[in-house]
């Protein structure tokens, strides 16, 4: 006869006291709160309550003055995202610019006028959607951040629009785009239909910077915020 492991031990342990239990007449366990306490009255220690998930408020705190990448010594300031904690609808853009790096907000130069203009035409607001970047300092001369600045980053907001859990994010541009699908494929290839991360539908478009060099690919744009309206629906 083969040698039982300490677990195989255990395993048979329970299943006997289960089938006592059930042979005693027991037909389930008592969760209720008179229960639990009067467990607690019998000193039964009670199970810790499940944790609760973090907050935007937990993320920023602790991504800190932050100095995790090189952006961080040219930055003026850390430039979070904001919005609403459950918003539906988040945009995501590549990075912070000139405007978004002196004043802390994402979104507020010219390409961030263009991009309210956009919400405002979707039927919401700035304050009803949540708007978040791939990295959270400016790069320098507003270049593209280098792939180990995105990948030291970008944990970040996946932490974040865990916790806003929208129903599409709508990513801003070829970076914002390439790097949540983690592609090659060029923005072109990839606008125009939804894919998935993290279980949410995204939706990748030009960004607003391009559209004021490219007025003519903004019908582009409206015609993906209409599929993004329709899904939002």
């Amino acid at each position: 006869m083969t040698a039982q492991t300490p677990l195989t031990q255990l395993i048979q342990h329970i299943c006997n006291t289960l089938d006592y239990l059930k042979a005693s007449g027991c037909t389930g366990f008592d969760c209720s709160r008179q229960g639990l306490d009067s467990l607690a009255r019998l000193g039964v220690a009670q199970p810790a309550p499940p944790p609760v998930g973090e907050s935007l408020s937990d993320i920023r705190n602790d991504l800190g003055d932050c100095t995790r990448c090189p952006l961080s010594r040219g930055r003026t300031r850390i430039v979070f995202g904001e919005g609403a904690e459950h918003a539906r609808l988040a945009f995501v853009g590549e990075g912070p610019g000139f405007e978004e790096d002196r004043s802390g907000r994402p979104f507020v130069g010219a390409a961030g006028a263009l991009l309210d203009k956009i919400i405002i035409a979707m039927g919401l607001t700035r304050e009803t959607v949540y708007i978040g970047n791939i990295v959270k300092c400016r790069p320098p001369g507003n270049r593209n951040p280098t792939p180990e600045e995105i990948a030291t980053c970008l944990p970040f907001l996946k932490r974040q629009l865990a916790v806003i859990r929208p129903r599409v994010i709508c990513a801003l541009g070829s970076v914002a785009a390439r790097s949540l699908l983690e592609t090659k494929t060029p923005i072109s290839r990839l606008r125009g239909r939804f894919h998935e991360v993290m279980g949410v539908a995204v939706m990748p478009t030009f960004h607003p910077a391009f559209l004021l060099r490219n007025p003519e690919r903004k019908r582009d744009v409206w015609n993906d915020m209409q599929l993004v309206m329709k899904r939002l629906a």
